[in-house]
């Protein structure tokens, strides 16, 4: 019987895109668990938690930023693969080398425009309706989670052109009819 090869170590890049992917999880779990109390709350006690609405919609649009980045650099985003089935390997890589770098054009510009909003939240001094709370920290920390989607799409870039094989096989989704 032979054994099992071991596994690769694993680079300070890796690590830090797994606590990307880790960060974007902890806010999957911080929305969920903000709809599920104001919920239960509302539903069996009468009680509204101040500010639930906008804490939801603050988190929920931190959460879309962070999952951008986690989902940008593994490719697991909603794509439409028509021509590249059936291209061969050459078109294949070509094809994805063009449309990251358009992703990465098109993030790194909404990263500008999403900072523009956090100064322009700082600046306006807008705050929470029950609280009174200054929303602005929220778009930073979207901010951030797009920052990342920057970083993790150029690092993908670059693996695509000089390291093609550091990006490992893509996750097979069969469909079951």
């Amino acid at each position: 019987m032979a054994e099992p090869a071991p596994a690769s170590p694993r680079g300070r890049m890796d690590r830090f895109i797994d606590g990307i992917e880790l960060i974007a999880a902890i806010f999957v779990g911080l929305v969920a668990a903000d709809i599920f109390l104001s919920v239960l709350l509302r539903y069996f006690f009468s009680y509204t938690i101040p500010d639930s609405y906008d804490f939801g919609r603050l988190l929920l649009g931190i959460l879309i930023f962070w999952g951008i980045a986690a989902t940008s650099y593994r490719g697991t985003h909603i794509t439409v693969d028509l021509v590249w089935t059936v291209a061969g390997p050459r078109l294949k890589r070509v094809i994805d080398v063009f449309a990251t770098s358009v992703l990465l054009f098109v993030v790194t510009v909404q990263t500008g425009t999403l900072f523009d909003k956090v100064r322009i939240t700082y600046d306006d001094n807008v705050l929470t309706y029950d609280l009174h709370l200054p929303t602005w920290p929220f778009f930073a920390v979207a901010w951030l989670g797009d920052v990342s989607a920057v970083l993790l799409i150029a690092v993908r870039t670059y693996r695509l052109i000089f390291r093609p094989e550091a990006l490992g096989a893509a996750p097979s989704i069969q469909a079951v009819e």
